[in-house]
């Protein structure tokens, strides 16, 4: 899906209340207070995610030699994709207004908490927010293993042309190797010079890297331990991959040359996940992806109080809000990576020498 596909918006990118649309959009949520901090809630937040981070390690070393372990290793794929969300909005900082406390803490929980370069993280995810779904210019629709549109399946080559064929089918297993991509792309990012802090994002990630597979070796027999490192580290993949996925995923993609306001760059590339307080937490607040693109350090719980405010004001300029179940998600962004993988499946059909 291109942005041509979506329907022109009824109001021009200047307001006639003076400023861009999105200027007095954000004088709206301004005056509802969701940009200020709620330190309460982060705190409170922090203290759980850090103590069942504890609770799991705790019952690791418990159990020792036992295949009960596997149960660990889901117990803490769970802990450590919450450890990742909770990176994520340090990154952003709505935990912390000003950069030092936001990297410190965020190295902590990233480098040396799951073993996530936070500086590499925080360059690739600052891209795709200026730019999102830009096939150019935004990282996470960058061909890679999988193809994002018509056009870049067919100039797909190599194992990404294998692989965009069936893709749709093959994503799910793929999100198993997500965690160890985490891993490795970090390790990748210390060769860049761009890399900020390098010495410190390596030591912090190589500290992780000793201290979890000398755990898992120490304690388990060799067998045991490459089994909860498969279980973790795949369940860990499709657990953060489950929660990017539905964002932008099949939403409308923009090309060089094409230009939209912020406002609209943001709300016509990005779709909301319905699903009350357990989808909330699942997610991290990322289901509220149009609010959490408009304003990249409102504090997670509010979010939600955005939403309304956001949706409604959309409404009135007659931009496309999209809000979808959580499975519909899904389903959305499959049919989509389905479908623009249909030159790839042509062209191997195209009997030879015509």
């Amino acid at each position: 899906m291109t942005i041509e596909s979506i329907p022109a918006p009824a109001a021009p990118a200047r307001s006639s209340r003076g400023g861009s649309d999105f200027a007095e959009l954000s004088r709206r949520v301004t005056r509802a207070g969701l940009l200020d901090r709620r330190p309460g809630y982060y705190t409170a937040r922090i203290a759980l995610v850090g103590g069942l981070l504890a609770v799991g390690w705790g019952a690791f070393f418990a159990l020792g030699d036992s295949w009960l372990q596997l149960l660990v290793a889901v117990f803490l794929a769970v802990v450590f994709a919450q450890i990742a969300l909770l990176s994520h909005d340090l990154a952003h900082r709505q935990v912390f207004r000003t950069r030092r406390p936001s990297e410190i803490a965020g190295r902590i929980a990233g480098n040396l908490g799951i073993g996530m370069s936070y500086g590499w993280w925080m360059d690739k995810h600052t891209r795709h927010h200026a730019n999102p779904n830009h096939e150019e210019l935004d990282p996470d629709v960058a061909p890679d293993l999988l193809v994002w549109s018509k056009e870049q399946a067919e100039k797909s080559r190599g194992l990404s042309r294998v692989i965009g064929r069936w893709q749709a089918y093959l994503f799910f297993p793929l999100l198993t190797l997500e965690g160890i991509n985490l891993h490795v792309s970090g390790v990748r990012a210390l060769l860049r010079p761009s890399l900020k802090r390098r010495w410190l994002e390596g030591g912090l990630l190589f500290a992780h890297f000793a201290a979890y597979l000398g755990a898992l070796f120490l304690v388990l027999p060799p067998g045991k331990a490459l089994a909860f490192l498969a279980v973790h580290q795949g369940l860990f993949g499709v657990y953060l991959g489950c929660t990017f996925a539905p964002n932008h995923k099949g939403m409308p993609t923009l090309k060089e040359g094409e230009e939209l306001d912020f406002l609209r760059k943001q709300v016509l590339t990005s779709r909301n996940v319905r699903g009350g307080w357990v989808v909330d937490a699942a997610l991290g607040g990322l289901n509220y992806q149009i609010e959490h693109h408009l304003f990249p350090s409102m504090p997670t719980p509010n979010l939600r109080r955005a939403q309304p405010i956001v949706r409604d004001y959309c409404a009135e300029l007659g931009i496309p809000y999209l809000e979808s179940g959580l499975i519909d998600s899904y389903a959305q962004a499959l049919r989509h990576m389905h479908a623009v993988g249909a030159p790839i499946r042509t062209s191997a059909a195209a009997p030879v020498g015509g």
